[in-house]
């Protein structure tokens, strides 16, 4: 039994026996239920009381079938997809992007609460349907921010694209994208709320009147609204809402500029003079205050309600109070003055765009608040249909009075009065603003002794229509006066009916209005007495004025009215009361085009019945008169100003029209029209009736149905006939074919705008078949051919887009008539490439008809067979087509695009099988088939390009994938049945295995991209399409045969492409076609040469572009290597496979370290290694030549100048001094090989100039030079001699450091490839330490774990799945002994040899063998020597190189004496020689020296090898160190030597205050030469400081070159530089044979009672010795001449590594060794050190 599904209530952790882990949101399927426990599809049980029933349905069962549950969509969609953005919030979080990340939370609960107000079912369908709208909104917009996808809909529920066609799908993802772009809204309004007034002195009430007003027609545009302020100046009614904010309505978008103002008009409520004594008057004036205004435009940028304090300015002169805002305004400071800094209008505002309706939606707690609407004056732009207006505006505007027998002006205020018919005051009526109810009189502001007042104050009288006739206004003119009582006297009054005798209103404008005198109110209790006498002074007949007392006096006004009932227009009246006087009809009907639309229409039902009134008189006399009006009245509803009447005239038609017989004489005069347009001179008129054609016919049809009804359908076959007629003459006046462009094509255009809703109407009268045959007729009749810039061409097209989207096309039957014409005018067009835009709406609109459902018509094939070849040729172009500039034209562009794709895609999708057959079968010859195919398959191409459609339009990639790939399979049989054995086509094959590899690699189809729930979506409903495909190229490939040769190696590197697929069975099925390939290459050449270049070739720019992974290395190992087992050519297979697999491994790795986007020693190495691998195992010079660049921009990146120079060196190695033209290439430009070798010289000096190698900078200047003088150069041999000379400079002047060497192990399975189980020797960089190193190395390496020994590991760490790291100090070993053993060189010079050009590296470890004497340890301390050879030299192409060869070797204990020994001797040597020379600039050094060596020896360091090495015991029990003994004791005396030597040296430049200490060391060296029992014979007279090779100033010995690796060669000169980083040398010196002497140590400057002269020992003939030896006094941690030791360092001061020169002294490897002191400042201080610390002589070995 099946069970719905259900969703989980709870987690389940599924810890009992075949428990079924569950989480909150899965959806189960129950199969069973037993005992309160369900199983569940996925095998495995739960708690029933754990989920929730659910109704649902299963769609597609089986493996892949989809639960979809039974409830609204938008539900549905609101929990997948906040599902997917649970996920995708907490990483906003983890990347700290928080205003995202609160927002989207913002968002997700408020979709939460709209889906609980859903899902809870009390809402109304229109507020489900906001709901609705409000949730998708908010769901698009966290989509787009998420990068999601964009969900395509309908009626708020996303669609299957299954169930509709491509072109809807395409046009609801195009709405979508849309939507963000909405309408300019044409009607504004502006909302605005009173707050308060800020001001210091009120302490009166006031009136607030604001209104909105144009400076540019100096005119308000708007009602007023009116606030009242209390004495703190803030509203009244605080709890009347309606009273403090207003919404100004149907403002137009010509009123939003900068002269439109919101104007704010300040009225006091008090004393007439402000400041009055309260005992001259308590009555209430009404005086002017101040005024204040702003620009509308300011508002345009706010989208919310914003406070604005507006500044008050008061009139400088009361008479100029009317025109004060226009004064602020235009800027006229001499009129107004600002009132205070701290008084002004707090006011918020705020605009509006949309119709009111949309704005009582959008904001809806306004008009739950009761805001007072202000209206416009006047109608709107847009009337609305409807709306009941009866407003008649007056404006109390000036007026002109006498004094009055007052000695100063009056004080006039006006009362204003609206009275009916009967003479009674109509209360309520008077408005003076919006906000305030009506009052029943208005009592005007008061201008202070003013006889001319002007007040410019208007008033709003909303008068019902009933109410109107015999309603006047009444105006009453007091004297305020402000003496005595304040009372107001009555001096006047002034009327004026509101309806003239003819019975229209008051006509808008001014009105001078007649001032009668009246002192009494009683007076006018009657209004009969008054209403008699004229009311204004163009009433007045001459010589009538006696009754006037005094014509002088004159009050005016403005009135201005707004009704929709009441007319102004005598024209008007007079059309609507034509049968009063019938003898005016002709007249009335000629006038009617005159009168104001808004007239018209607002009595558009009573205007249509007055004609056809007229018409049913006399048709014969008034039925052409009737009909242009008729259609003067229907083209007034084309006007965006009137629109929106259309309806009204439908509605009039349907429900009010009775003109049963007016279809007979409109008919006949629309043919008479019709059969004159060809002659007529003037086409005007005709057009004008043309354009009305589909309101004529809707009357036509009315009149005639009407008529139908009334007679039983009588003269119907008359009427059809008269209708045939009619469209016979249509026929004919289309058919004419005009020269060019003329007037009747203009009126042909005219017709087929309107012809489709023509065709429409008469659908309500014909069948449908009979309509479709008018239209094919009709759309038949256009002429064929016509002019290219002919409008009518576009106008056919707007037309049959009509034709298609209306229901005439729906319909089936009528369908099969009209697509034939549809289909040959399209033809005719994509042929032409014309109007591309229409016809890609027109076919749009065909297909989306054409739903998966209706299955394969007739009619898709009959479009296939029209327009399939035109189609693509019309993709072709216009995806071909440069995008235009502008965005709108792109956007254009884009949707034309799109729209035909759609359009092929979806006839594509309608064929099936046969329909293909069919399709195929149309093509007579193989060419013909050829091209099309080859131009759909570059259209599939075109489909597949990422930029075809938005990024985010997944859902429509996906359904274009799911067509393409159901083509491509339906055309396999195609290309095999025709193109296969003789019939082999090149290009179509070709073509079609691109067209699969590119679907296969596009990104939309990269599930691994995907997050999980979208994948699991993607699978279930189209499974994965590159499987499908891959498969089909496979099958597609085997059906090749022998032809596959003609595809390699052109189809080599895309399948490569493909397969670094990260899909498993994809890359299984593929890789077999490599090894095809290799057979079929193998097979026809003998070798597969071509294919393993192609490999090769496209396997670094795939890679390196994030494509394949360490899995595909092993699958492409593996299954190749498992397919060639049973070759022949098994080893060249194997051999060719190892080359590829290395190659990956170096290029994953490379991958790696550039991934990480760090420069550092891995990078590096990685780079080298594949550059190497290039070099020496590929021979791909190209490459290596591109990789050589990529390493020099790490270098320059890192600063490591002297590696980036040698790696340059590598390129500029390959070139010669040649003028062979180069190409252009990377980032040189073409060139000749000359000038780019040269180019490179001069980067090479540059970089190392910045290095400190300025002994290479000299070679490679002094073969530039060579260059230069060849060809006569000598500017540039200029510039190049003294560059050269600088760099001799700088040798001499400038310091060096010297870097610190690191052997570094690299332990484990989990390092890359090339540095796995492997030792390298790294250069550290300056002032870098062991510590810093090893930090540094752990930092690029952070996983790893440091050793902290230095044995080698064993296997165990060698495959352990880990990172191990051992790290320690080497020494270098020169191969220079040559320039380093010469006295007299500077160290300068000796320092860069030291460290430059160096291959062997040393490591040493003492150790003891045998029985330790504790007495005297030195008998058995043996050294175990590790020398390291490394595969380049250091410095080179990177900081670090391999380990090629490890030498161990263990030295005896006499051995290491004598090596001591000899390294301390030429040690003070150095120094002695650096004191004669002057180039100490202290002798400290020298004395430290002197006193570490002879106090050492004074308290038993050389005795101690006396001891040892020259017992008897030891020379009978080794006799075979006999020499070794005779030369241990050679160098003891040799040092003594040189310690005699040295002392006198030292007497001659010790100071003063040092010869105590100087005392002391001379003792010393007597008991030292005593106690070793050395006798000088006499004959020992000359320098013991003799060179072997003679005087450095007669030396003649070759200086080896400088960079040259193997240090001691002798080359030739004027070769290329060589490189250490490569196997491949220059022959090239740094110098000649040194043609400088230089002076002798013993310094021929002082006498020879200064110096020592000594004979040479009888056991030595040379001071200099011939044994190697490490120099360098130096440990194996930076010396304290480079870096200060830290304080830990500088005291310890421990024997422990008595046996080695200070940088092969013993340490730990791991840490190192304590640093020497290298000056001290007075010689007492020297006592406090240890001197044994400073000789590195013998030492007690419980020392060590």
């Amino acid at each position: 039994r099946w069970f719905p599904s259900l969703p989980l209530l709870a987690n389940f952790r599924g810890m009992v026996q075949h428990g079924l882990p569950l989480e909150i949101g899965d959806t189960v399927q129950i199969l069973e239920k037993c005992e309160g426990s369900c199983c569940c599809f996925c095998v495995g049980i739960f708690p029933s009381s754990y989920i929730h029933l659910k109704n649902a349905h299963v769609k597609n069962k089986g493996q892949f079938e989809t639960v979809i549950p039974t409830e609204d969509s938008v539900i549905t969609e609101i929990t997948m997809t906040l599902r997917d953005w649970g996920s995708m919030w907490k990483q906003l979080y983890m990347r700290n992007e928080g205003d995202l990340f609160h927002r989207l939370w913002h968002v997700m609960n408020e979709i939460l609460e709209l889906r609980q107000q859903v899902l809870v079912g009390h809402l109304t369908h229109d507020r489900l349907s906001d709901i609705k709208q409000h949730i998708t909104a908010r769901l698009d917009w966290g989509n787009e921010q998420l990068g999601l996808d964009l969900v395509p809909r309908r009626d708020f529920g996303m669609v299957d694209p299954d169930e509709i066609s491509i072109t809807e799908l395409y046009r609801l993802e195009r709405h979508k994208r849309e939507k963000d772009a909405p309408p300019q809204a044409s009607m504004h309004h502006l909302f605005l709320q009173m707050k308060s007034m800020m001001s210091s002195n009120l302490g009166e009430e006031l009136e607030v009147f604001y209104s909105i007003y144009d400076s540019r027609e100096m005119r308000p545009i708007s009602e007023r609204f009116f606030v009242r302020l209390n004495k703190q100046g803030l509203p009244k009614s605080p709890e009347k809402t309606e009273r403090q904010c207003t919404l100004f309505v149907d403002l137009g978008s010509s009123d939003l500029r900068k002269d439109v103002y919101v104007v704010a008009h300040i009225f006091r409520i008090g004393r007439m003079v402000a400041g009055e004594k309260k005992s001259v008057s308590n009555t209430q004036y009404k005086r002017p205050y101040g005024c204040a205004v702003i620009s509308v435009a300011d508002l345009l940028t706010a989208d919310f309600k914003d406070d604005h304090l507006l500044k008050i300015y008061s009139c400088n002169a009361e008479s100029e109070w009317y025109q004060i805002h226009d004064s602020i305004i235009r800027k006229v400071s001499s009129r107004y003055s600002h009132i205070g800094s701290n008084t002004g209008l707090n006011v918020s505002l705020q605009l509006l765009h949309g119709d009111m309706e949309q704005i009582r939606k959008d904001y809806m707690r306004l008009f739950t608040r009761n805001v007072s609407i202000t209206k416009r004056l006047g109608f709107s732009d847009i009337i609305i249909p409807g709306e009941i207006r009866n407003d008649l505006y007056v404006t109390l505007e000036r007026g002109e009075f006498e004094k009055g027998g007052k000695s100063v002006a009056r004080n006039v205020e006006v009362t204003v009065y609206l009275l009916g018919g009967d003479g009674q005051l109509l209360k309520g009526l008077v408005c003076c603003g919006s906000g305030e109810p009506g009052v029943d009189e208005h009592r005007s502001f008061v201008l202070y002794h003013s006889n001319s007042p002007r007040w410019a104050e208007q008033i709003k009288l909303p008068i019902p229509l009933e109410m109107f006739h015999g309603t006047h206004l009444r105006f009453e003119l007091r004297h305020c006066s402000t003496k005595e009582k304040g009372e107001k006297k009555l001096f006047g009054f002034s009327f004026v009916p509101l309806m003239q005798d003819d019975g229209r209103p008051l006509p808008d404008g001014t009105h001078e209005l007649i001032v009668h005198k009246c002192e009494e109110t009683a007076d006018l209790q009657d209004p009969a007495r008054y209403l008699k006498l004229p009311f204004s002074k163009a009433s007045l007949q001459p010589g009538n004025n006696q009754t006037i007392k005094n014509s002088k006096e004159s009050f005016w006004i403005q009135s201005s009215l707004c009704s929709t009932k009441l007319t102004q227009n005598g024209d008007m009246l007079d059309l609507l009361k034509w049968r009063v006087q019938p003898e005016r009809i002709i007249d009335c009907l000629s006038k009617l085009k005159d009168i104001d639309g808004t007239e018209i229409v607002k009595f558009l039902h009573d205007t249509l019945d007055t004609l056809f009134g007229i018409l049913d008189e006399s048709p014969q006399r008034y039925g052409l008169k009737v009909f242009d009006c008729l259609v003067h009245v229907i083209n007034l509803l084309q006007d965006s100003k009137f629109q929106l009447f259309k309806p009204v005239m439908d509605n009039y038609i349907e429900n009010h029209f009775a003109g049963a017989l007016s279809y007979r004489d409109l008919i006949r005069v629309l043919k008479w029209y019709v059969d004159r347009i060809i002659d007529a001179e003037h086409q005007e008129q005709i057009q004008q009736v043309l354009k009305a054609s589909e309101y004529l016919f809707k009357y036509i049809v009315q009149s005639r149905r009407l008529y139908a009804a009334a007679t039983g359908g009588q003269n119907e076959e008359e009427f059809r006939c008269s209708v045939h007629e009619l469209f016979k003459s249509i026929h004919l006046f289309l058919s004419h074919e005009s020269k060019g462009i003329s007037p009747i094509t203009h009126t042909q255009a005219v017709f087929l705008r309107s012809f489709p809703t023509v065709c429409c109407e008469l659908l309500k009268i014909f069948s449908m078949r009979e309509v479709a045959n008018l239209a094919r007729d009709t759309l038949s009749s256009l002429p064929a051919l016509t002019h290219t810039d002919c409008p009518l061409q576009a106008v056919k097209l707007q037309c049959m887009a009509k034709t298609v989207e209306s229901p005439l096309y729906v319909n089936p039957e009528s369908r099969c008539v009209l697509l034939p014409v549809v289909l040959r005018l399209l033809h005719t067009h994509l042929q032409e490439q014309r109007e591309l835009v229409l016809c890609a709406n027109i076919l749009t609109s065909m297909l989306t008809l054409n739903t998966p459902e209706c299955g394969v018509s007739e009619e898709v094939n009959l479009v296939m067979e029209s327009l399939s070849g035109v189609l693509l040729r019309t993709v072709l172009e216009v995806t071909n087509r440069p995008q235009p500039a502008t965005t709108s034209l792109r956007l254009q562009y884009q949707d034309v695009t799109g729209e035909f794709v759609a359009c092929l895609l979806t006839l594509l999708r309608q064929l099936k099988d046969k329909e293909y057959q069919q399709l195929l079968s149309r093509f007579p010859t193989k060419e013909e088939l050829t091209s099309f195919l080859l131009q759909l398959f570059t259209v599939f191409r075109i489909l597949i390009r990422p930029d075809m459609f938005p990024k985010d339009w997944t859902v429509m990639r996906l359904v274009a994938n799911n067509v393409i790939i159901t083509t491509i399979l339906y055309l396999s049989d195609t290309l095999r049945n025709n193109f296969l054995n003789e019939k082999f086509d090149f290009k179509v094959w070709e073509s079609y295995f691109y067209l699969c590899i590119i679907f296969i690699n596009q990104p939309c189809l990269q599930l691994e991209m995907f997050p999980p729930s979208k994948r699991k979506k993607v699978l279930e409903k189209y499974g994965d399409m590159r499987v499908m495909i891959g498969c089909e190229i496979f099958s597609m490939w085997q059906h090749l045969g022998d032809y596959k040769l003609n595809l390699i190696p052109t189809l080599i590197g895309p399948f490569m492409e493909v397969t670094l697929v990260p899909q498993l069975d994809l890359r299984n099925v593929l890789i077999p076609i490599f090894h095809d390939m290799m057979d079929c290459e193998q097979r026809r050449s003998g070798n597969f040469k071509q294919v393993e270049a192609k490999l090769i070739d496209k396997l670094d720019g795939l890679m390196s572009e994030g494509k394949g992974d360490e899995t595909y290395r092993e699958l492409f190992n593996n299954i190749l290597l498992k397919k060639i087992e049973r070759e022949t050519w098994r080893e060249s297979g194997v051999s060719h496979i190892a080359t590829v697999t290395r190659l990956m491994e170096r290029l994953l790795d490379y991958r790696d370290c550039m991934k990480i986007g760090e420069v550092d020693g891995k990078t590096m190495g990685c780079t080298v290694n594949l550059l190497n691998f290039y070099k020496t195992e590929l021979n791909k010079e190209e490459m290596y030549i591109r990789y050589i660049h990529k390493l020099y921009e790490l270098h320059l990146k890192a600063q490591n100048y002297t590696e980036a120079s040698y790696t340059l060196l590598l390129y500029d190695e390959l070139l010669e001094w040649t003028e062979r033209p180069l190409r252009e290439f990377l980032t040189y430009p073409m060139q000749s090989e000359w000038q780019r070798k040269e180019c490179l010289h001069l980067t090479i000096i540059h970089n190392f100039d910045r290095g400190k190698c300025w002994e290479n900078c000299i070679i490679l200047c002094r073969e530039l030079a060579n260059q230069y003088e060849a060809y006569y150069d000598y500017r540039n041999l200029s510039k190049m001699r003294m560059m050269e000379a600088s760099f001799y400079d700088k040798i001499m002047n400038q310091q060096r450091l010297e870097p610190e060497f690191f052997r570094v192990g690299f332990y484990g399975k989990k390092f890359p490839f090339f540095l796995r189980n492997k030792e390298f020797v790294c250069r550290g960089n300056d002032y870098e330490r062991l510590e810093a190193f090893q930090q540094r190395m752990l930092s690029e390496f952070p996983h790893a774990i440091a050793m902290q020994h230095a044995n080698l590991p064993d296997q165990t760490i060698h495959q352990a799945d880990a990172q191990y790291l051992q790290i320690y100090a080497v020494s270098p070993v020169p191969e220079n002994q040559d320039v380093l053993q010469r006295d007299g060189v500077p160290n300068n010079i000796k320092s860069f040899y030291k460290v430059n050009h160096i291959w062997r590296f040393r490591y040493d470890r003492p150790f003891h063998k045998g029985t330790k004497d504790k007495e005297n340890e030195f008998k058995s301390l043996w050294v175990e020597r590790t020398t390291l050879t490394l595969a380049q030299s250091l410095p080179g192409i990177s900081r670090w190189f391999e380990v090629e060869k490890r030498e161990l070797v263990e030295m005896s204990p006499l051995e290491n004496a004598s090596e001591v020994i000899e390294n301390k001797t030429l040690q003070l040597r150095t120094l002695i020689a650096q004191c004669q020379m002057r180039q100490m600039l202290n002798i400290n050094p020298l004395t430290m020296c002197l006193n570490g060596v002879i106090d050492a020896a004074v308290n038993g360091g050389l005795a101690r090898y006396q001891e040892a090495f020259f017992a008897k015991d030891y020379i009978a029990n080794h006799p075979e160190d006999g020499e070794k003994i005779t030369r241990l004791r050679e160098l003891m005396f040799e040092q003594a030597h040189i310690l005699e030597f040295g002392l006198a040296v030292h007497e001659k430049f010790v100071p003063q205050d040092m010869k105590p200490l100087h005392k002391k060391l001379v003792d010393q060296f007597h008991v030292m030469r005593s106690s070793l029992g050395i006798q000088f014979p006499a004959y020992v007279r000359v320098s013991p400081l003799h060179f072997a090779n003679g005087s450095p100033r007669t030396c003649r010995t070759p200086v080896p070159n400088a960079i040259s690796p193997e240090g001691g060669r002798i080359v030739a000169r004027r070769s290329p530089l060589s490189y250490p980083a490569v196997n491949r040398y220059s022959s090239s010196s740094l110098s000649s044979q040194a043609s400088n002497e230089v002076s002798n140590i013993t310094g021929q400057s002082e006498s020879s009672d200064e110096v020592f002269n000594m004979q040479p020992s009888p056991s030595t003939s040379s001071l200099s010795s011939n044994h190697s030896g490490s120099h360098n006094v130096n440990s194996s941690a930076p010396s304290s001449n480079r870096a200060s030791p830290l304080p830990s360092d500088k005291h310890k001061h421990s024997r422990d590594n008595a046996c080695l020169s200070p940088r092969d002294r013993l340490c730990s490897g791991i840490f190192p060794s304590p640093l020497d002191p290298t000056q001290v400042r007075a010689w007492s201080g020297l006592y406090s050190v240890s001197l044994s610390a400073m000789y590195l002589g013998p030492r007690p070995l419980s020392d060590l």
